[in-house]
């Protein structure tokens, strides 16, 4: 049930960025030391997309939800995506956040954070 809700959020997220221009290259990359949700291309970039859902009253905002850990594990996992896809090699690479508050509500808010974290 989590990851199916989480898989219709994902989807919300492509669609608005692809809106936005971005083009999907990943969905749902796995491996062993964590996931990427959406992995996108800008003109320049390889853009690595955390995506966050959070409802109503929840103890923290979907943005305040990824901490040091999670955004450990996104390095690492963008790390092993890179040594499978050796041509995205030379993009310079951003980590965004899609982050949705109150999807319980008639009108969820969506909020897009380019450059969220870096990889130091």
């Amino acid at each position: 049930m989590h990851l199916e809700r989480g898989r219709v959020w994902e989807g919300r997220a492509a669609q608005y960025l692809e809106d936005q221009g971005l083009r999907i290259v990943e969905r749902g990359y796995r491996c062993r030391v964590g996931e990427l949700d959406l992995v996108c291309r800008d003109e320049r970039h390889l853009v690595v997309v955390e995506v966050r859902a959070r409802a109503t009253g929840a103890k923290c905002s979907a943005i305040e939800s990824i901490g040091p850990g999670k955004q450990r594990r996104i390095v690492l996992a963008t790390r092993h995506l890179l040594l499978r896809h050796p041509e995205w090699h030379a993009a310079p690479i951003r980590f965004d956040v899609v982050a949705f508050d109150d999807i319980n509500g008639p009108e969820p808010k969506i909020h897009w954070i380019r450059n969220a974290f870096d990889a130091s």
